[in-house]
C-alpha cells in the first residue's frame, strides 16, 4: 500500500488520478496537485463519481523546489508521479531527493528556452539517487515508456538478437477542428519542428524536419503516411538493446495538419524566443497555445483509434524474424471510462503502472533508470489488465 502524489492536472493527470483510484490495493491514498487547484478539484469530483474514492488536492508551483518539498512533507507520499511539463522534471527530481521519496515521469527534461530534449540532465542524478536509496523511473508514458517495455519484452522472449527497431505511432482520431494538437501544443510543436534524428551503426544521423516519410500499414487502422522524428526513447534504447544496428521513430500526420503547421512556421508563430508586442514580451508559441483548443477538451469530440507499436527485426534460433508489438486504443472508449481522449489515456495508464511497479517493489532499485532496464513481464501483465492490451503480429521479413 502506497501514498502517491500526482503533479499535473492536464489531460494526462486526469487519467493518472482515475487509474490510481482504480487500484486501492496499491495506492491507498492519492493527492493531485497543480498550479491551478480548481482543475484538481474538478478531476477529484469526477474520480469520486467514477470510483467512490476521495482524492486530496493542493496548489503547487512545480518549478519551486521548496514548495513541492513542503507539500511532500505534509502529505508524506511514498512516490511522486510527474505529469506536469517537461521543463519541471529537474525541480521535481530535486524535491524528491530533498524529501526522500521515489520519482516517476513520462517525458524527459527540456529547457524552456531551447528546443532540445535529451536524458543527460536527468541521468546526471544517478549517483545522488543511488546514495539516497531512491529510484527515479524515467519516461513511463507510452512513447517513451510502453515502447521501451515492448523492446525489452522482445529482447527477453522473442529474439536471440535484435537488429532493427522502428517505433511507429499512429493517431487515426478525428476531433473535427481545422487544427489542434492532441497534447500540450507547445511541447507538441517544438517536438515535430526539430530536425529528425535516428541511430544507425553506432552513430546519430540527422534529417531535415519531416523530410523522411513512409506509408506504413498499421493493424486495424490501415496504411498511414508516417514521418521520421527524433524521440527520446531512441537515446536509451540504443544503449540498452544488445546487438542493435538501427533504431528510428515515426509518427503519422495528415496533410491538413502539416499544411497548417507550415503556415504557422512561415509566419513565425512557432518561435520560442520572446518578441515585443504592445510594450510586452510574449513568446509566439505560448500565444499560439493560448488560442488553440485545450487538448483536455478534445475528449468528447474525438473519434477513431490510435495504434502505437514497435516493428522489430532480428534473429531467433538462427532464423531471421520480424514482429510488430502494438496496442490499439479507441478514443471514445477512453472518454467513456475516464473523460479523456486516447492520447492522454495511453500516457496516463503507463504512468500509473510505472508507479505501481515501484509501489509494489517489483522494479524498486536505487538510481535513475529507463523503462527497458527493468523486467518487462509485470508491466506487460498490468497493461492487459488496466486498459492497454497488447498484441504481437508476425510480419514478413524484408528482403
Amino acid at each position: 500500500m502506497s501514498k502517491v502524489l500526482i503533479i499535473g492536472a492536464g489531460g494526462v493527470g486526469n487519467v493518472v488520478a482515475h487509474k490510481c483510484a482504480q487500484v486501492p490495493e496499491i495506492f491507498s491514498d492519492i493527492m493531485l496537485a497543480s498550479r491551478n487547484e480548481n482543475k484538481c478539484k474538478a478531476i477529484a469530483a469526477d474520480v469520486k463519481a467514477a470510483t467512490g474514492r476521495e482524492i486530496k488536492t493542493a496548489s503547487v508551483d512545480a518549478d519551486n523546489v521548496e514548495a513541492t518539498v513542503a507539500i511532500i512533507k505534509k502529505f508524506q507520499p511514498n512516490l511522486l508521479i510527474n505529469v506536469a511539463l517537461p521543463y519541471q522534471d529537474l525541480p521535481l527530481m530535486d524535491a524528491c531527493l530533498h524529501a526522500g521519496i521515489h520519482y516517476v515521469d513520462t517525458a524527459n527534461y527540456e529547457p524552456p528556452n531551447h528546443a532540445k530534449f535529451e536524458y543527460s540532465w536527468q541521468w546526471a542524478y544517478r549517483e545522488r539517487y543511488e546514495k539516497a536509496g531512491l529510484m527515479a523511473l524515467l519516461g513511463s508514458g507510452f512513447d517513451p515508456g510502453v515502447t521501451n517495455v515492448f523492446c525489452a519484452y522482445a529482447q527477453k522472449h522473442l529474439f536471440d538478437e535484435i537488429e532493427t527497431i522502428d517505433i511507429m505511432d499512429a493517431n487515426a482520431g478525428d476531433h473535427g477542428y481545422h487544427f489542434a494538437t492532441n497534447f500540450n501544443p507547445e511541447i507538441n510543436i517544438r517536438e515535430i519542428t526539430q530536425r529528425g534524428r535516428y541511430w544507425e551503426k553506432g552513430e546519430w544521423k540527422e534529417t531535415d524536419p519531416l523530410s523522411v516519410r513512409q506509408d506504413y500499414d498499421y493493424p486495424v487502422i490501415g496504411s498511414k503516411p508516417s514521418y521520421l522524428l527524433y524521440h527520446e526513447e531512441l537515446e536509451s534504447l540504443c544503449q540498452n538493446i544488445k546487438g542493435l544496428k538501427r533504431i528510428r521513430f515515426f509518427m503519422t500526420f495528415s496533410d491538413n495538419y502539416l499544411n497548417h503547421l507550415r503556415v504557422l512556421q512561415n509566419v513565425g508563430m512557432t518561435r520560442i524566443d520572446p518578441i515585443e508586442f504592445q510594450g510586452q514580451q510574449i513568446v509566439p508559441i505560448q500565444f499560439l497555445k493560448a488560442i488553440l483548443p485545450d487538448p483536455a477538451s478534445l475528449g468528447p469530440r474525438t473519434k477513431g483509434k490510435t495504434c502505437i507499436g514497435c516493428d522489430i527485426t532480428g534473429t531467433k534460433d538462427g532464423k531471421k524474424k520480424r514482429v510488430f508489438i502494438y496496442n490499439i486504443c479507441d478514443h471514445q472508449e477512453c472518454y467513456r471510462e475516464v473523460k479523456s481522449q486516447a492520447i492522454s489515456y495511453t500516457t496516463g495508464v503507463p504512468a500509473m503502472i510505472g508507479g505501481a511497479m515501484l509501489a509494489t517493489g517489483k522494479w524498486l532499485k536505487p538510481g535513475v533508470w529507463n523503462m527497458e532496464q527493468c523486467d518487462p513481464d509485470p508491466f506487460m501483465e498490468m497493461l492487459n489488465k488496466y486498459g492497454l492490451p497488447w498484441q504481437v503480429k508476425e510480419l514478413p521479413v524484408h528482403g
